[in-house]
């Protein structure tokens, strides 16, 4: 008799979710689409909570003094039944809910990064000590609160849900009925994204300039909305009831209706498509390139990002489909009254989901591509185009285009560029800095060589450097570097192994992941403070000698600190379409800053004032690089307009600081005007939520 074969792994978990909130299950017209039934990773380990390698589920609830106990997902019956159905009234299906929801959101993250999600880490301020502080799990509240609210906290590392009792009688909803914000689909996925951008990029949480802060908010609702056409049933639906225009008035467009039904906020807390005019009749929205000039509350200014990238998506989504209009309205274009036919609705179904995955993942992929601090939209442009560019050269479709036009069409403009042309907005590639430095060295008389020798030494030299990462030659570390780069070596004998940098594999646990990061963060410190690398410096906008360096710039042992916060890998694809392993580097360096500007330059001239406990805010420069560990060389540097050093941009940042950012700094930590312990998302959503 022979041995049966072992039963396969499943790939994959099946769990029920409301597909948008609770009040669609309750409309009779939309309860066929109201719960759909998603795919998320099978995790062999899985525990009840749910707690997996990503998440744990906590449900303590401390205004009603209960712990609800947690829901077994692995338990045969809700195998065997895709969960537990939707319900209000089970606390387990609210674990469910917010596990199933922020899990898919992981999922569309790592697919466009290529890499494993980490979360951000409990870092030392001082820059002196590196414990061990890796976050191994986000931790999930679903009821962490009475209150109209639902953030995100830095500190704890955790999203927290609230849950309220509904006060005004809109006729949708019964009055006194509890409404929990864990039962939000668009809430789940738009807090995890917060979570997880933290998890990249822990300096956008600092309001420097005025986009900063409506970015967060933006990006979150982008990945939010477009999750929306990843469900086909739901998709469907809406395109038979909209006809194939997604210009009209769809629940694809809107964001956590039943919250903002129940506060008394309307018919979705954020519509993106249009709204209602003084006649009751809904109205789609048109660009409006002022518009951006005169929004300053950070949700009102993040929905004008929200529109450019939808109407990028329409502009791709309607070029697509203009056949099949043409086919079902015998070539004229304008459809017959009534229903359209359901091959045709499938047909813009597909469509629709395939461009909004394409513009899902162009938003995502471009955070890689953004400075560390201080992201501006316009900042956020160039990013997708220069990502999409390096991933996607032959753009078929003309997304790259559509993202300009739409972005051009609502006012944002990048700063400093010669036009809206594509090859103006890539960010540049090294050998083009190397070209712009030797450039500037012809017009002194000290030059000796043409240019071109000049360009090819320099370009050379900036190559020798590079290798020195992927060959072993990081000799030179810092101590505190050193005792991190040695703590995470896995193989403390294999020296070469030790002083240089590999792209990390794909299939390694997070933990592991995390660690090598960390080993590679300080290998690429060392390599950064080099003596025989600081020409680079100029390349990179970092600033390495201590000449003419003002004292308020934090330094050690006489050179200016630089914080490599991570170097991550991330999957890109060359022009034969295979697949390669490139290092993203983000790099940033810190200066004290005051209000006053006669206090500015006394403390620049004073020893040691990097020291000072009582800066009024801190002005941080740096940034981020793209590095082909193939070819050995930097590919793409994304830099801050100013370098630490830089006196304009210094006075730009105490400028923005001073014109009455109370109450919209909702980020904290930048003036001691503000409470350092106070929770910034939770600030934030509620000022937004009318709490």
């Amino acid at each position: 008799m022979t041995t049966p074969a072992p039963y396969p792994t499943p790939t994959a978990r099946r769990l029920r979710i409301y597909s948008f909130d609770p009040a669609l299950a309750a409309r009779y017209d939309l309860v066929a689409t109201s719960c759909v039934t998603i795919e998320i990773l099978w995790e062999d380990d899985l525990q009840p909570g749910p707690i997996d390698e990503y998440l744990e589920v906590v449900d303590v609830d401390p205004d009603s003094g209960v712990v609800y106990g947690p829901v077994d997902l692995n338990n045969p019956a809700l195998l065997a039944t895709d969960g537990l159905p939707p319900s209000e009234s089970d606390p387990r299906f609210h674990q469910q809910m917010v596990y199933a929801v922020a899990r898919k959101t992981i999922q569309q993250f790592e697919r466009a990064l290529g890499r494993k999600a980490l979360w951000s880490t409990h870092r030392d301020e001082s820059g002196t000590r590196y414990a061990e502080n890796y976050v191994p799990r986000l931790r999930i509240y679903p009821h962490a609160m009475r209150q109209q609210n639902a953030f995100y906290s830095p500190q704890k590392k955790a999203l927290l849900f609230g849950y309220f009792p509904e006060k005004i009688n809109t006729g949708g909803i019964a009055s006194g009925s509890m409404i929990f914000t864990c039962l939000s689909h668009d809430i789940i996925a738009h807090e995890t994204t917060h979570a997880l951008l933290d998890g990249v990029h822990p300096r956008f949480n600092e309001p420097v300039n005025q986009d900063v802060l409506a970015f967060h908010e933006a990006f979150a609702d982008i990945v939010a909305l477009f999750m929306h056409f990843t469900y086909p049933g739901v998709l469907r639906d809406q395109i038979a009831r909209t006809r194939g225009d997604l210009l009209r008035d769809s629940l694809l467009g809107k964001l956590a209706q039943q919250f903002a039904q129940a506060s008394g906020r309307g018919d979705a807390l954020r519509s993106y498509l249009g709204g209602k005019d003084s006649f009751g009749q809904w109205r789609p929205t048109k660009p409006d390139p002022t518009r951006l000039g005169l929004s300053l509350e950070p949700h009102d200014r993040g929905a004008i990002l929200v529109a450019a990238v939808f109407g990028a998506f329409m502009k791709v989504y309607t070029a697509r489909t203009r056949d099949l209009f043409r086919i079902a309205s015998e070539g004229t274009g304008v459809m017959r009254e009534g229903d359209i036919h359901p091959d045709l609705v499938g047909r813009l179904a597909d469509e629709a989901q395939r461009c909004a995955d394409r513009t899902l993942q162009m938003a995502i992929r471009a955070i890689d591509y953004c400075p560390p601090v201080g992201i501006t939209f316009g900042d956020y442009l160039r990013a997708i185009v220069t990502s999409d560019f390096d991933m996607n050269i032959r753009d078929t479709d003309s997304w790259r285009i559509a993202f300009i036009e739409s972005f051009r069409e609502w006012g944002i403009f990048p700063v400093g560029i010669c036009s809206m042309a594509e090859d103006s907005l890539l960010w540049p590639r090294r050998v083009e800095v190397v070209a712009e430095q030797v450039t500037k060295m012809t017009s002194t008389p000290q030059m000796q060589m043409s240019v071109r020798d000049d360009f090819e030494k320099a370009n050379l030299r900036s190559r020798n450097a590079v290798k020195k990462l992927f060959q072993g030659g990081v000799r030179k570390i810092d101590e505190d570097y050193q005792k991190k780069a040695a703590r995470y070596s896995p193989n403390p004998s294999e020296e070469a192994f030790q002083n240089s940098i590999i792209p990390l594999g794909l299939m390694l646990d997070r933990r592991t992941t995390w660690q090598q990061a960390e080993r590679q963060a300080a290998l690429f410190h060392g390599w950064l403070l080099d003596e025989s690398n600081d020409f680079l410096a100029d390349q990179l906008g970092i600033v390495v000698t201590e000449a003419d360096v003002p004292n308020t710039v934090k330094t050690r042992r006489g050179r200016p600190i630089v914080e490599v916060h991570s170097v991550r890998t991330v999957m890109r694809r060359n022009a034969l379409d295979w697949a390669e392993k490139h290092l993203v580097a983000v790099i940033t360096q810190r200066r004290g800053g005051y209000f006053d500007k006669k206090k500015q330059l006394e403390m620049d001239a004073t020893p040691d004032a990097w020291k000072d406990p009582n800066v009024d805010f801190k002005y941080r420069a740096g940034c981020t690089l793209l590095i082909d560990s193939e070819r050995m060389e930097i590919n793409r540097i994304m830099r801050t307009p100013g370098t630490v050093i830089d006196d304009y941009e210094l006075d730009r940042m105490r400028d923005y600081l001073l014109k009455g950012l109370e109450p919209l700094n909702a980020f904290d930590g930048v003036s001691p005007r503000f409470n350092a312990t106070a929770e910034p998302f939770a600030f934030l959503h509620a000022h937004s939520f009318g709490a």
